[in-house]
């Protein structure tokens, strides 16, 4: 069982580094009140070719739109990772809890990846804290989903929250 992955989100720099220490370039971050907004191509990726991502720390949410290859599409609209974010001036530090939740609007968010968490919690490697609070984020978030009918803007809208995202190539 690996330890949880971490990565960066570099501001300043302009650079998003992820758990093995890769560094990619980030074509726009954006500070909010509520989080941190990051946009980027993906790099040595044969499945996807952009990722953009809503940093959530009040809620201990990634929320991600993938923008996949031809042939790779897969059925979602945002993958959720359930997370700790901590912020240290222009860097934003992401653990990730192994959690996670695919929303199909208007369908269903479905947790995923329980048997990591539950090998991470077996193992040692996610404390007994870190889970019960990964637990408590994954059940409000899918709670709230579901309350405004599987529609995470009308959740995150109830909450103060509006993410914003870069528009598609070709889609008006």
């Amino acid at each position: 069982m690996h330890p949880p992955k971490t990565v960066t989100f570099d501001v300043a720099a302009g650079v998003n580094i992820d758990t093995k220490g890769h560094e990619r370039a980030v074509q726009e971050y954006r500070v909010t009140d509520f989080g941190l907004y990051m946009s980027r191509a993906m790099v040595d990726r044969p499945t996807a070719h952009w990722i953009q991502t809503w940093l959530l720390p009040g809620l201990g949410l990634a929320v991600t739109d993938w923008w996949w290859n031809p042939g790779h599409e897969r059925d979602q609209d945002f993958y959720l990772d359930v997370c700790e974010i901590v912020r240290d001036g222009d860097r934003w530090l992401l653990t990730d809890l192994y959690l996670d939740i695919v929303v199909r609007s208007r369908r269903d968010a479905v947790v995923i990846d329980v048997d990591e968490f539950v090998g991470a919690v077996a193992c040692g490697v996610l404390d007994p804290a870190a889970a019960e609070a990964a637990l408590h984020r994954t059940h409000r978030a899918v709670d709230g989903i579901a309350a405004h009918g599987h529609d995470l803007d009308a959740w995150l809208a109830g909450l103060g929250v509006e993410l914003t995202w870069r528009d598609r190539p070709g889609v008006s």
